[in-house]
Order: structure tokens, then C-alpha cells, then sequence
């Protein structure tokens, strides 16, 4: 499986939910928040309310544990380590931050799993703040995309991580940042927007646009079983482009939680006009 790359957004794709409204809300900053969001990036802000938690005295480690408490579904879990045990190469896209990212993998048990890591850099500063930085310094100059914001074209990082080399893309994400990749994606490769989310949305109101097939899912459990899916189509192909006869998954992925019954029905695939 060393020819397919799954890449994952984070937020509200592995974990349920928002990581930064999820800190700040979780520790109490929230009408700050919104009161500063009209007139700042987003960046910018959250870096901004990371130095205004710490002067109300809250710590990194009061960070983390809230960070820790960050909903993520036990079959996104199983999904993510079974894909890892079979070989494939899975990797991180995200318009988070790091600290979050490493944080709450590190406790689930995951961060072994991903090859890397691409989100906006965090670091912790000589006063101990958490200081969030965008991956795209959008300061000093323009990324040149029109559809992705200024700190982050998820696009040419997907471009990056394929390097011309004939790699199966299976790309997952729920947002707006998401589409502008999934829009670069060909042929045998596969798209998976979270349903009646702003990526499945641009995609309704125009499927043709895209070459890749879209596989919708709405939970954790659906995730799992349209990744799964996807990944046993992948074993159809070879390196010398001919077609394998497939053979049934079996590895340990270390979870309760397995792959579908083959009776059970997948979420629908989206239709593109021809």
C-alpha cells in the first residue's frame, strides 16, 4: 500500500470539532474572541487570545488538558491505525497548529502514524506562551491562490507531497481550505467531504469540476467504512498498472472497532454529469 497517500484535514475530520474555538471556548475566552475576530486574521488572532489566556494565568498544561478532552471518534481512531498497519502513507493538512495537532494525537495513541505533519508552526516562547505562527508568512508575500486563505494553499502542499511521483491520493476534509485540493486531484483518485459541510457544498454545486471520485461520509463510523473501502480498491492495482485480484484485509489494527461487514451499505457516492 506504499503507493497511497491518505491525507487528512484535522478539525472536524479527525477530531469533532473546531481545535481552536474548542480551547477558547473550553477556557472561558469566547466573548473575547468574537469581539477581536472581526478585525483580525485568524492567525494573528489566535496567536493574540494564546498570550491573553496565559495573562489570566492559564498554563500550556492547562492547554493540553483541554486539548486532551477534544472529541475524537473511536472509529476515526481504528480508521487511522488500520490504514497505518497496512502501509499506507498518511499525512496532515491542517489549518490548526501544531502544539494543538501533536497535543491531542500524542494522546490518543496516533502521532506514531503520520509521516508528517503540515499546519501553521506553534511554539512555546522564554515567558511560556503558546505562540502560533501561519505556515504562510502572507506578511511578506502572496502564496498566489485565490481560492485558499492567505496563510495556507493546502494545494501546494498536496502538490509537494506527491513530487511527480504516480501516488493514489485519498484526500478527507470538511472545509472551504479543503476544495482547492480536492480540485487538483485526478483520475483514480479519491475525494471524501464530510456531508452538508462547506468542501461537500462547493462540490454539490459543481461535481463536474472535479476528476476525482467524491465519497461522501457524515460520522466517525462512516469515515471508517468509506476509508476502509477505498483503501481494499487500491489493492486492485499494481505497480505495473495491471489489475491484482483482491485479497481480504487482514491486520491487526490494534482496536475494537473493525472494517464494515461487506452486507452493510456505504454512504452514496456523488454524481458527476457527464
Amino acid at each position: 500500500m506504499a503507493g497511497t497517500v491518505i491525507i487528512f484535514d484535522f478539525d472536524k475530520t479527525i477530531i469533532d470539532c473546531d481545535s481552536d474555538n474548542w480551547v477558547i471556548d473550553e477556557l472561558g475566552a469566547t466573548q473575547l474572541f468574537e469581539a477581536l475576530l472581526p478585525s483580525m486574521p485568524w492567525n494573528s488572532l489566535m496567536d493574540r487570545m494564546m498570550m491573553e489566556l496565559h495573562a489570566q494565568g492559564k498554563t500550556i498544561d492547562d492547554i493540553a488538558e483541554v486539548l486532551k478532552r477534544a472529541p475524537l471518534d473511536r472509529h476515526v481512531a481504528s480508521a487511522i491505525k488500520y490504514a497505518y498497519a497496512l502501509g499506507c502513507d498518511l499525512r496532515i493538512v491542517s489549518d490548526a497548529n501544531f502544539f494543538f495537532i501533536e497535543t491531542i494525537l500524542k494522546h490518543h495513541g496516533l502521532i506514531g502514524c503520520f509521516t508528517e505533519i503540515n499546519t501553521n508552526p506553534s511554539y512555546i516562547d522564554d515567558k511560556g506562551r503558546l505562540r502560533i505562527v501561519p505556515y504562510h508568512d502572507f506578511t511578506k508575500s502572496s502564496h498566489g491562490c485565490p481560492l485558499c486563505p492567505p496563510n495556507m494553499c493546502k494545494s501546494k502542499i498536496v502538490e509537494r507531497i506527491r513530487a511527480g511521483e504516480k501516488k493514489r491520493v485519498i484526500y478527507l476534509g470538511d472545509g472551504k481550505g479543503d476544495y482547492c485540493p480536492s480540485l487538483r486531484l485526478g483520475e483514480g483518485d479519491f475525494v471524501m467531504p464530510r456531508k452538508n459541510y462547506p468542501l461537500w457544498d462547493l462540490i454539490q454545486n459543481n461535481p463536474g469540476l472535479l476528476k476525482a471520485e467524491v465519497h461522501e461520509w457524515s460520522n466517525g463510523e462512516e469515515q471508517e467504512k468509506v476509508l476502509l473501502h477505498l483503501i481494499s480498491l487500491s489493492e486492485f492495482v499494481v505497480s505495473n498498472g495491471a489489475v491484482a485480484t483482491p485479497q481480504l484485509l487482514s491486520v491487526d489494527c490494534k482496536m475494537n472497532s473493525m472494517p464494515a461487514k461487506p452486507h452493510e451499505p456505504l454512504p452514496k457516492i456523488l454524481p458527476v454529469p457527464m
